[in-house]
């Protein structure tokens, strides 16, 4: 059986990312950290992520509507990614908030470690998931990516309250 592989280069703000599509369905989003060339041969479905992607990064698009396929992970790991899409936009939580919303309140480091293996970056926000004390902790994008993507978000959502209550 052949599985057929389309990439698309995507190049975020927050830099390069790739997309990976099996023809049905998204595969991958993630970010790029090395500088060897990637071949792209882009799909109907790398290109709607393309453009949900660029929607997001101009602030019109807060929720994604994608065919995501986690092709890896265990039923613990594809849960926990289940949950991060109920994180709404510009709003972040624990850890233990999201093992809590999971009915797992102890498995806040497999939690942790969960997200770190997401395969759908942004598209699963697991960068709206934070320290217990606030502080930001793990994301495999890189931490400076992670505070990016949280100030864009809050700053959009801070627009968008001043623009619906005329603020």
């Amino acid at each position: 059986m052949t599985t057929n592989s389309f990439k698309s280069v995507y190049n975020a703000p927050i830099g390069k990312m790739i997309i990976i599509s099996d023809g049905e369905s998204i595969i991958e989003i993630d970010h790029i950290n090395h500088d060897e060339p990637i071949t792209s041969n882009p799909d109907e479905l790398c290109q709607l992520a393309t453009k949900q992607l660029d929607e997001y990064f101009a602030g019109t698009r807060i929720k994604f509507n994608l065919p995501l396929k986690a092709i890896k992970g265990t039923e613990f790991q594809k849960t926990a990614w289940q949950a991060l899409t109920t994180i709404p936009y510009g709003e972040t939580i624990s850890y233990g908030e999201q093992a809590k919303r999971m009915n797992k309140p102890k498995a806040v480091r497999a939690v942790g470690g969960a997200n770190g293996k997401n395969p759908f970056s942004i598209v699963v926000p697991c960068h709206r998931v934070i320290g217990a004390n606030g502080t930001l902790t793990g994301y495999t994008g890189g931490m400076n990516r992670k505070k990016w993507l949280l100030d864009f978000e809050s700053k959009m959502r801070v627009n968008e309250m001043r623009d619906t209550k005329g603020i």
